[in-house]
C-alpha cells in the first residue's frame, strides 16, 4: 500500500492535477485522493495544499516526493536487478535526447537492443538539457543523450560519444554553396532561419556567433527541425544546423551543406546517468553499451565521406 501511496503522490507532483494524475495512474480521482490523504495522517502531515482546485504541495510535501521518488527508483532498480538475474534484462529503458542527439541515439539503441531482445526502449526527444538532468534526477528517464561543453553537477556521470560541428544549410543558387566551407562572418550576413533562443542548440550557435564578434539577427526563428529545413527549400532563408542531422534527413535535394570555419569550433556530446549507488540496471546496460560503441566513426563525418578503414 505505501509503493501505491507514494506512486500517486509522484504522479500528484508531476501532473499538478488531481485528475490528470488519477489518470496516469490508472485510478479514480477519489481513489487516489484517499491514498493520499491516508499517507497524510500515517505520516501526521499536510502533504498538499487544498483550496477548490490543486494548489501545490506543502513544503513538508515537497520534501516527501523527492524521497518517494528515490523509493520507487530503487524498488524498480530491484526489480530489474532480480529479474535481470532470472531470466536477463527486461523492462523499459527511457532515454532523453536533445533534438541534435537522434543520431547518437539510434547508433546506442540498436546494439542494446541486440545486446538485451526483451528490453523495450522510449525515447523522449527534443528535449532541452535542463529538462534531460531534471529527469534525471527525478528518475523520468534513466539516461540522457545531451551536450557536455559545461561541467555537471557531482550527481551526474557521463560518457562522451562524439563531437558536434555545424555547417551552413543553404540553396545550391547561393554563392557560398560552392565554397568548401563557409566563415561565421559570411553566414550572419545571410538571412537565417534558426533555432529560437532558448533551445540549448540555439544557444551553443550564439556563443559561437560572439566568439567571432558577431550577434545573428534572425529572421525566422523554431524550435521544429523540420521547419528549419523546409524554410531552407524555398531558397529565401539559409541556416545553420549540427552535422548530425545530416545523417538523420540527408542534405535535400537544391541544397548544400557548407562546414563551418573561423572559427572552427566542436562541442562534445555524451551519455548522461546519475551518479548515485546503486546504479539502475538500465542505466547501467545502457553505460556499457556507449562505452563499446564508437559513435563518433559514424557522426564525426558529413554524409557521403568515406566511412574510416
Amino acid at each position: 500500500m505505501l509503493f501505491r501511496q507514494l506512486e500517486y503522490l509522484v504522479a500528484l507532483s508531476r501532473e499538478r492535477h488531481f485528475a490528470r494524475a488519477a489518470q496516469a495512474c490508472y485510478v479514480s480521482q477519489p481513489a487516489l485522493s484517499e491514498a493520499i490523504r491516508k499517507l497524510e495522517e500515517e505520516l501526521d502531515v499536510p502533504l498538499v495544499r487544498r483550496g477548490r482546485k490543486y494548489e501545490g504541495l506543502t513544503p513538508e510535501g515537497e520534501r516527501i516526493v523527492v524521497r518517494a521518488q528515490r523509493i520507487l527508483a530503487d524498488r524498480d532498480a530491484l526489480k530489474d536487478e532480480v529479474g535481470a538475474l532470472r531470466t536477463g534484462l527486461s523492462g523499459r529503458l527511457r532515454i532523453g535526447a536533445v533534438p541534435t542527439a537522434s543520431g547518437a541515439v539510434s547508433l546506442l539503441t540498436a546494439p542494446f537492443c541486440a545486446a538485451h531482445p526483451l528490453v523495450t526502449v522510449e525515447v523522449i526527444a527534443d528535449l532541452q538539457s535542463e529538462d534531460i538532468l531534471r529527469q534525471l534526477q527525478n528518475f523520468e528517464v534513466d539516461a540522457g543523450v545531451t551536450y557536455l561543453h559545461k561541467a555537471l553537477p557531482d550527481t551526474f556521470q557521463s560518457v562522451p560519444l562524439y563531437q558536434e560541428r555545424y555547417v551552413l544549410l543553404t540553396n545550391v543558387a547561393d554563392g557560398l554553396a560552392q565554397r568548401t566551407a563557409a566563415t561565421w562572418a559570411e553566414a550572419s550576413r545571410l538571412p537565417l532561419c534558426l533555432l529560437t533562443g532558448a533551445m540549448q542548440g540555439r544557444q551553443v550557435l550564439d556563443e559561437l556567433f560572439a566568439e567571432a564578434g558577431l550577434q545573428p539577427s534572425p529572421q525566422v526563428e523554431t524550435d521544429s527541425v523540420a521547419a528549419l529545413f523546409a524554410h531552407v527549400r524555398t531558397g529565401q532563408w539559409a541556416s545553420i544546423v549540427p552535422h548530425t542531422w545530416l545523417h538523420v534527413f540527408g542534405v535535400p535535394h537544391g541544397m548544400r551543406a557548407v562546414p563551418m570555419v573561423e572559427p572552427d569550433r566542436t562541442v562534445p556530446m555524451g551519455l548522461v546517468v546519475t551518479a548515485r549507488e546503486p546504479v539502475s540496471v538500465m542505466a547501467r546496460a545502457l553505460t556499457e553499451t556507449a562505452r563499446h560503441t564508437d559513435v563518433a566513426a559514424v557522426l564525426e563525418r558529413l554524409p557521403g565521406d568515406p566511412l574510416p578503414q
